[in-house]
């Protein structure tokens, strides 16, 4: 069974990220794709602001990133970068940490202004740490994501479409990955 791990960059919990996440995960399930979380927030400040390789929890978030075939990295647009918080944790990600997976960005901002920001400030990061195979992304503004009176959220039809469309290309590249892989062995 193939392998994904989802790096949430929020350091809100319950954001609109967390429904395009979910969303995604879901899709991800009816794939056929083991599913695994890398929360940044939940991690131990001191261990992210330190940069303790060692630490027990970081160990454990590197364990998964390195087990998966392909990982999602999503993340809020704050001044026109991912988060603070998920830099930190890229820090921590080992040299050549992602290579041979195939990666899918997920990022929310307030406005179309920071559309490019999946380019210019993640897809840099990713290629250092080896990422070879990122697939475009997926940016949405926060108007896409709604929250409603009952406490969940409502996703626009444009933007679900826009997230199928992406998990289908990440399953589709990730299996063609893995069949090539084990004719090699």
């Amino acid at each position: 069974m193939a392998k994904a791990t989802i790096i949430n960059g929020s350091p809100t919990p319950g954001s609109r990220l967390t429904a395009v996440i979910s969303l995604a995960e879901e899709l991800l399930i009816k794939e056929g794709f083991e599913v695994q979380h890398v929360n940044v927030g939940e991690l131990p400040p001191g261990d992210l602001i330190h940069t303790k390789f060692e630490s027990e929890a970081i160990v454990k978030a590197n364990a998964l990133v390195a087990g998966a075939d392909a990982v999602i990295v999503a993340s809020p647009v704050y001044k026109a970068s991912y988060t603070g918080v998920l830099k930190t944790f890229l820090d921590l990600v080992p040299e050549k940490g992602l290579a041979g997976k195939v990666i899918l960005p997920l990022f929310i901002g307030g406005s179309l202004a920071h559309l490019l920001a999946i380019d210019y400030s993640l897809k840099p990061v990713l290629s250092v740490l080896g990422a070879r195979h990122i697939l475009g992304g997926v940016y949405t503004v926060d108007s896409q994501v709604v929250r409603t009176e009952e406490g969940g959220f409502e996703i626009t039809e444009e933007l679900v479409g826009r997230v199928k469309d992406n998990v289908k290309e990440l399953a589709e590249e990730t299996k063609i990955r893995i069949h090539y892989a084990s004719l090699s062995e």
